[in-house]
C-alpha cells in the first residue's frame, strides 16, 4: 500500500516521535514511564492550544505573529484583574478571552477588508499587545488568589500515580473540538479550500471574507485561552512572559505537516509537532550534560529537514 504523499511530513513526525522516545527509553531509566509522557502535555498545554489556532491560520495560507504577546497581555490583564482588583476568577477568565477574540478578529478584519500581509498586521499587533502589557504593570504580578491556585494545582489522578493538570486537560478538549471543526464542519472546509486556491474559493461561492476574518478570530480565542493557561502554569503576570512562542508554534505546526503555503495539514499533525519540541527539551533533561540551546539547534535542524520536504511535494504535485 502506497503512502499519500500529502500524509508524508506527519508520518515523517509520528515516526521521529516515536523513535526519539524509543530511545529515550532504552537510554535513560525512567524515561519510560506514564508521568514523563504525561508532561509532555502538561508542560506544554498552552502551547498547544497557540499551537491549534496558528494551524488554522497557516491553512488559510496566513500567518499569526501576535500570538505570543496575545498569551502575555492576557497573563497581565488576568493577574492584575484578580491581585490588583479582586476579580473572581469565573469573571476575569472570560473576560480576558473575549479580549483575545476581539484582537484577533480586528486583525483579521483588516487583512481582509484592506487586503493587508498578514505578516505586517500581525508584526504590528504583537509590538500593539507587548506594549499594552507594561501600560499595566513594568514587574511581574504573581497571583495568590486561594481559588486561582486551586484550580492551578488542581490534577485528574490516573494510574499508578500519574496525573494530568487542568491545563492539559483544556489543550485535549481543545485539540478535540478543533479537529471536529477542521475535518466536519463547513467552516473547517471553507479554511481548506481558501488556503488551497483563495481564487478559486471566490468562483465557488464560499465565504472568504468571513473564513479569513476567522480564523485569526479562532487565533486570538486560542492565544488568549492559552494565556489563562499559562497563567496555571506559572502562576504570575509578565509582559515577558511567552517572548518567542509564535515561533514554537509555528515550528510545531510545520513539523507537524502542515504546509506553509495553505490548504494542507492537519490539526491533529500539530499535536506531534508539539510534542517532538517536548521530547527534545526531555531528552536533553534526561542527558544532564547538554545545554538548554541544543533544543533550539535540534528544531532549527528538523525546520530546515520539514521545509525540504514540503518543498519537495509542493513541487510534485505542481507537475
Amino acid at each position: 500500500m502506497r503512502l499519500n504523499p500529502k500524509y508524508l511530513p506527519l508520518a515523517a513526525t509520528i515516526a521521529l516521535f516515536v523513535a526519539m522516545a524509543t530511545a529515550g527509553s532504552v537510554l535513560y531509566t525512567g524515561f519510560f514511564s506514564a508521568q514523563v509522557f504525561l508532561n509532555l502535555l502538561i508542560d506544554n498545554a498552552f502551547l498547544i492550544i497557540v499551537a491549534v489556532g496558528m494551524t488554522f491560520v497557516i491553512l488559510s495560507g496566513g500567518i499569526d505573529l501576535s500570538v505570543g504577546s496575545v498569551v502575555a497581555l492576557t497573563t497581565m490583564v488576568l493577574a492584575s484583574l484578580v491581585e490588583h482588583h479582586h476579580w473572581s476568577p469565573l469573571a476575569a477568565i472570560p473576560l480576558v478571552l473575549l479580549m483575545g477574540t476581539v484582537f484577533g478578529a480586528f486583525m483579521g478584519f483588516l487583512i481582509e477588508r484592506f487586503r493587508l500581509q498578514p505578516f505586517i498586521v500581525t508584526l504590528a499587533g504583537m509590538f500593539l499587545a507587548r506594549g499594552l502589557c507594561y501600560l499595566i504593570s513594568i514587574d511581574s504580578i504573581s497571583m495568590s488568589d486561594e481559588a486561582y491556585s486551586a484550580m492551578a494545582q488542581w490534577r485528574l489522578e490516573l494510574w499508578e500515580g500519574a496525573s494530568l493538570s487542568l491545563g492539559a486537560l483544556i489543550a485535549m478538549a481543545v485539540l478535540l473540538a478543533a479537529i471536529f471543526v477542521a475535518h466536519c464542519t463547513p467552516f473547517g472546509r471553507n479554511v481548506y479550500a481558501v488556503g488551497g486556491n483563495e481564487h478559486s474559493a471566490v468562483l465557488m461561492g464560499l465565504p472568504v471574507r468571513a473564513t479569513v476574518i476567522g480564523v485569526y478570530t479562532l487565533s486570538g480565542l486560542c492565544s488568549a485561552l492559552a494565556g489563562v493557561v499559562f497563567t496555571f502554569y506559572m502562576l504570575s503576570g509578565y509582559g515577558l512572559h511567552a517572548t518567542g512562542m509564535e515561533l514554537d508554534a509555528i515550528a510545531a505546526v510545520v513539523i507537524g505537516g502542515t504546509l506553509l503555503t495553505g490548504g494542507v495539514g492537519y490539526v491533529a499533525g500539530t499535536l506531534f509537532g508539539v510534542l517532538m519540541l517536548g521530547i527534545i527539551q526531555t531528552l536533553i533533561s534526561f542527558d544532564g550534560t547538554l545545554s538548554s540551546w541544543w533544543t533550539r539547534i535540534v528544531v532549527g535542524v528538523l525546520l530546515f529537514v520539514f521545509c525540504l520536504l514540503q518543498r519537495l511535494l509542493t513541487h510534485r504535485s505542481s507537475k
